[in-house]
């Protein structure tokens, strides 16, 4: 699967965990940034992962900055993108089956590489129910006219 990574300075380190887990299991990555623990703006890297995976050329994305929630806010304002900050498997699982979530976000403040990476490994290996949970998500996209 080739997936798109991204991550503020926040996130740098567990972001780099991510990658080489990713790239270890066979998926090809494509990093968006940051490249260091040098201060830098989370809505740029959010958007740019995201960007990837609403034109089709990844299949998903990844972005981490400390507690998750400003990079997973920046990644969905891409229109198509539905990015789900996850600190455990179930709600990993749960987002894929029911929202068919694209994207991940993850808080490298909140989750260690450990749970991460097992988070990751849900998240990408779950498919979506469809069913019933189609409907809702044809009218969450509705939403962003």
């Amino acid at each position: 699967m080739n997936i798109s990574i991204g991550c503020d300075h926040g996130g740098f380190a567990l972001k780099e965990n991510i990658r080489a887990y990713l790239e270890e299991q066979g998926h090809t990555v494509t990093d968006v940034g940051c490249k260091s623990l040098e201060s830098c703006d989370y809505p740029d890297f959010g958007a740019a992962a995201a960007r990837l995976v609403a034109s089709g050329a990844c299949e998903r994305g990844i972005v981490i900055c400390t507690t998750g929630i400003g990079i997973s806010i920046s990644a969905n304002k891409v229109k198509g993108i539905r990015c789900a900050l996850c600190g455990d498997a179930f709600s990993a699982e749960m987002t894929r089956r029911h929202n068919d979530a694209n994207m991940l976000a993850l808080g490298a403040g909140i989750t260690g590489p450990n749970l991460a990476q097992k988070i990751v490994e849900v998240f990408l290996s779950t498919g979506f129910e469809g069913g019933r949970h189609a409907r809702r998500v044809d009218k969450l996209m509705q939403i962003e006219g």
